[in-house]
């Protein structure tokens, strides 16, 4: 299926993190295998003796061309060969296709090299209709749930970035930043982060009323919402998937999504963080014990990580000696660069990086696929708080040490 990628937040209120390059199917097809086998999968009898189903894909294309039109079936890398066979046209224009299933999948229909589809296949059938000529020309499915919800989530972000409210707070804040107004331009964050809110409350309902399904999962992994604000939803689904879908691939893949999730949650002990300082010598994490500690993943090359930083330097300085310090976890490859970050932003703190970009050990063990991202640690070392930056990092300080 054509469609465009889901529009970001306004990058005036919102800033854009840098990122690894995110596992999502939701049309972005990242990191899945193309090497082909043709078999007889859609032989029904013998794929419903062996507990699958069967699906037909119905169609017609409007401008045929010279070529073939295949159907291939999409898996990520390392999970074996997947399954292409060829769809035969009719003299009408019209075809039909039975494809047999033992799990709900993702597949391609490629139409003579001119138009391309990806689809969403599970237990009913559905109906494709396309140009064929052109890879931005008419298309449509009709009869896919997934793929329905998609659209429904797609439209739901679109009309929360072009409401009213949105160009309005936007236009505020242009003037604000011109005038280097720190305090408005964070309350006009706030009120666009409420709005977000709104809007990805309704996501929410509408993803755990659909699952199982691999939409859900998918629009779940590619951070369709807040990770963190809507951990309950993640861990909701999973449990629904392992419930209605114990023996599913791409469900128990999510399962283990979440439960890898779950030990970077609030509430849970920070995994060790055991790498070393500028000069050489290993910091461990847990040696922060007895503060209250904000872990910072952040890089010289990351932009929005250097927009946070004057915020942190401010309230560092503002509360370190009440109890709070901060330890920064750089993904530079450089040690040059990362020394000269560190100079140029007055980063007085702790400072550690093994120099490793996003295969550092310690992005690997908090799962770490875009920076900034930062935790706040209660002094025994306990996740309190996730991604606080701006005013919520300040307000959620003056909350703890205006308690002492």
């Amino acid at each position: 299926m054509r469609t465009t990628e889901s529009q970001p937040p306004k990058k005036e209120l919102l800033k854009a993190r840098h990122t690894s390059g995110l596992k999502a199917f939701c049309f972005l097809l990242c990191a899945l295998s193309f090497s082909c086998s043709t078999s007889g999968k859609d032989e029904a009898t013998e794929n419903a003796e062996n507990g699958g189903w069967t699906v037909t894909i119905r169609g017609k294309v409007g401008f045929p061309q010279e070529g073939q039109i295949t159907i291939q079936e999409l898996k990520e890398t390392g999970q074996g060969g997947v399954w292409q066979d060829t769809i035969t046209l009719k003299g009408n224009y019209t075809f039909a296709k039975r494809v047999s299933l033992k799990e709900p999948g993702y597949y391609r229909i490629n139409f003579y090299n001119k138009q391309v589809l990806n689809l969403i296949l599970d237990k009913k059938d559905i109906e494709v209709n396309v140009d064929g000529n052109n890879p931005q020309g008419f298309f449509e499915v009709k009869g896919s749930p997934d793929l329905d919800l998609i659209k429904q989530v797609q439209e739901l972000q679109a009309k929360m970035n072009n409401t009213p409210e949105i160009e309005k707070l936007n236009s505020e804040f242009t003037v604000a930043a011109q005038n280097k107004d720190e305090k408005k331009m964070g309350e006009l964050q706030q009120q666009y982060m409420q709005i977000v809110k709104q809007y990805s409350d309704q996501i929410a309902t509408l993803l755990v009323q659909n699952s199982p399904s691999l939409a859900v999962i998918n629009l779940l992994q590619s951070n369709t919402l807040d990770r963190d604000q809507y951990f309950s939803t993640y861990v909701t689904v999973a449990e629904k998937l392992k419930k209605d879908w114990p023996a599913y691939s791409q469900s128990k893949n999510f399962v283990q999504y979440v439960d890898k999730l779950k030990t970077t949650a609030v509430g849970q002990p920070a995994p060790e963080i055991a790498l070393p300082n500028p000069e050489g010598s290993v910091v461990k994490l847990s040696s922060m014990k007895g503060k209250y500690v904000l872990v910072d993943f952040w890089a010289k090359w990351c932009g929005p990580c250097r927009q946070e930083n004057p915020n942190v330097v401010r309230v560092y300085n503002k509360y370190k000696d009440k109890g709070f310090t901060v330890f920064g976890v750089s993904l530079d490859r450089s040690k040059e660069d990362w020394l000269k970050a560190i100079k140029d932003d007055n980063l007085t703190w702790t400072h550690v990086s093994d120099l490793k970009f996003w295969q550092s050990e310690a992005a690997k063990t908090y799962g770490i696929t875009a920076i900034p991202f930062s935790l706040l640690l209660d002094p025994n070392g306990v996740i309190i708080a996730k991604n606080l930056r701006g005013p919520a990092l300040e307000n959620k300080l003056a909350e703890i040490f205006g308690k002492k």
